[in-house]
């Protein structure tokens, strides 16, 4: 379904909508999760992003994807280095595709029906989602760890509480993944408004418990002069170059698939 000038509105900031949402209603490509945001509902700040940028980034999974590096081999200035470089590269085609989703206001799958086709489109919305699968049942795991880690310390016997192992893992551990699932399957099931009141107090939390986490660290090391001055493993960039090139690689594809769907994000948007 095409839109000409006469269908849409142009706002003074970039921003198009449709004149008539009705309109789109009656066709068997409408979908109310695919169809276009209305300005009037697009009511992410810079706030919002922000604090979704800070849910995003400081997570058990990114810490442990930093230490990766260090246990490779590399000081801490390689690390960050490495961090930094694949953070900037990956960062272009997340700003290219969270135009459209600021502009029109579309997500992800109706954006890719430009260069594949109403038709077509469904494929790489079905490879996103199987990869996103895949990603959510990583994370869900970790945090289920967490929270198992959590309980294990303030419940006694909570190992051991409902019995011996399945599967490889005690069945604590199973529960404590159930409810980590279950919990982030609440907020999606409830849609990105309670996705975003969750980020806006979520954020603030999660920075304050990474400074805590910092601070600890720094004391069990003894102090920042440990950490900075411990040299890598690699005495020249011919034995750096091998471990680097990957490592860079792992950084880009943490989130790379991201960088996909930002509109799904983006298309909230305030300006």
């Amino acid at each position: 379904m095409q839109f000409n000038h006469h269908e849409t509105i142009q706002h003074p900031d970039g921003r198009v909508e449709l004149r008539d949402y009705a309109s789109i209603q009656s066709s068997p490509l409408y979908n109310e999760d695919l169809a276009p945001v209305p300005v009037a509902k697009r009511n992410w700040t810079t706030y919002n992003y922000a604090a979704l940028w800070v849910s995003m980034a400081h997570c058990i999974p990114t810490y442990m994807l930093a230490s990766g590096l260090i246990a490779a081999g590399m000081n801490w200035w390689q690390a960050l280095f490495t961090i930094l470089l694949g953070n900037v590269i990956v960062l272009i085609p997340i700003l290219l595709n969270s135009h459209p989703g600021t502009k029109y206001g579309i997500p992800f799958p109706v954006f890719a029906r430009a260069a594949y086709g109403t038709i077509g489109s469904n494929l790489p919305a079905l490879m996103r989602a199987i990869v996103a699968c895949g990603w959510f049942g990583i994370q869900a795991w970790i945090g289920g760890e967490a929270l198992h880690t959590l309980f294990k310390a303030i419940i006694p016997g909570w190992e051991t509480l409902l019995g011996g192992a399945i599967g490889g893992h005690t069945v604590t551990a199973w529960l404590s993944f159930l409810l980590f699932w279950g919990m982030n399957i609440w907020i999606i099931y409830r849609g990105m408004d309670l996705l975003r009141e969750v980020e806006n107090w979520a954020a603030p939390y999660v920075l304050v418990m990474t400074a805590i986490l910092l601070g600890w660290a720094i004391w069990r090391a003894g102090g920042l002069g440990n950490l900075l001055t411990e040299s890598g493993k690699f005495q020249t960039f011919a034995e750096f170059w091998p471990v680097f090139i990957p490592s860079l690689t792992a950084m880009i594809g943490f989130w790379a698939t991201l960088s996909l769907n930002m509109p799904d994000f983006t298309r909230f948007g305030r300006s």
